[in-house]
Parts: structure tokens; sequence; C-alpha cells
């Protein structure tokens, strides 16, 4: 299971979510790796349409190395507060830096991830935002589900919740972190 740290602040409330999240999978055997998006040095999308000829991104970055982790992953679950109605830059980054294995799947017709497995890859979205309104979360799940269709993963399901602002502030809503916690245990059991 691979828990991708979207915020670009340590320890706030999505990655409080998703460390709930990966504990409730360990608890059923998962094998976790964490990847914190804001350490890596992931350059955007340039562009230049290379991907469409040859299925690789030519961008010498860490993005290479967190491509055989996207496709090795059984489960992927991406965190990231909401900025401006979307997910940060950190994520989008990573997640525009998919557009070779877009490619390889919708352009050149070949699978973006090696095919030896016997069951679906998984995909699940945790989201804050600190505003109330009612289509905040929409284009941000709009983004993980097309991402994660890029990777050949079944978006599965999301946490979202509102009016979480402060670092920390999720620890004071009633159920959240449990919420965090038995999805977690779902997705590693299903």
């Amino acid at each position: 299971m691979l828990g991708l740290f979207g915020s670009p602040r340590r320890g706030g409330n999505t990655d409080l979510l998703l460390e709930e999240m990966l504990k409730g999978a360990q608890s059923q055997g998962a094998e976790i790796a964490r990847i914190f998006l804001s350490d890596w040095d992931i350059s955007g999308c340039r562009e230049c349409r290379t991907c469409e000829r040859t299925g690789n991104c030519v961008v010498q970055d860490q993005m290479q190395e967190l491509y055989p982790k996207l496709s090795e992953a059984d489960y992927i679950i991406l965190a990231s507060p909401i900025f401006f109605y979307g997910v940060t830059a950190q994520a989008k980054r990573m997640i525009d830096r998919c557009q070779a294995l877009w490619a390889r799947k919708y352009v050149l017709k070949e699978s973006p991830v090696e095919e030896k497995r016997t069951t679906k890859r998984k995909g699940w979205f945790l989201s804050v935002a600190g505003s109330r309104g009612a289509k905040v979360f929409e284009g941000a799940i709009l983004t993980v589900r097309y991402f994660f269709d890029a990777l050949n993963v079944e978006y599965t399901g999301e946490l979202t919740f509102r009016r979480i602002d402060a670092q920390g502030a999720i620890k004071k809503h009633p159920s959240a972190l449990k919420e965090a916690f038995e999805a977690g245990q779902r997705l590693a059991a299903s």
C-alpha cells in the first residue's frame, strides 16, 4: 500500500488522516510505503508530447523513482488538502507527470503498469477543506479519479471533511480519525 502525502505542511490534517488509514491497513497485514511529495523534486509536465511516442517521460528528476512505486502498488491512497478547489501543487505535479502513463494506455494502447497481478489495484482519496462550499471537493475528486484511471487503479472511495483548516483541527472532529482507520482496514481486506 502506497500512501502519497500531498500536503506541503508536515503533520497537517491530511497527514494525520493518511497515517490513520495506513495504520488501519497495517492492522490487516498490509505492507506500507510512504511518499511525502513535498520532499520530492518533481518538475511540472513540459507538454513536449514525447511520451506519446515512447510511453516515457523525458524529464529526469525524482518522478523517475516514483513511476515504479506507482506501478507496483496494489493500493494507492492520495491525501491532499484542498487549495482553490483542487489538490495541492505538490500532488498536481506528480499527477500531471503521469501523462506518460496515460499516453501508454490511451495513445500507445499499452498497459501503463505490469499486468502480472491477479487482483484489481485499488485507490482512495483523503481530503480536508477549510471551506464549507457544497462543491469544494468535486474538482479534486475528478482529478484523482482520472489519475487512478491512468494507472489502472480502481477508484474505490474517499473521505472528505469540510471546515477543517487549522493544523491539527482534524483531531477535534468526532469521527474522522476513526473513519480513516476503518477505511484502511476495509481497503486492505478487500
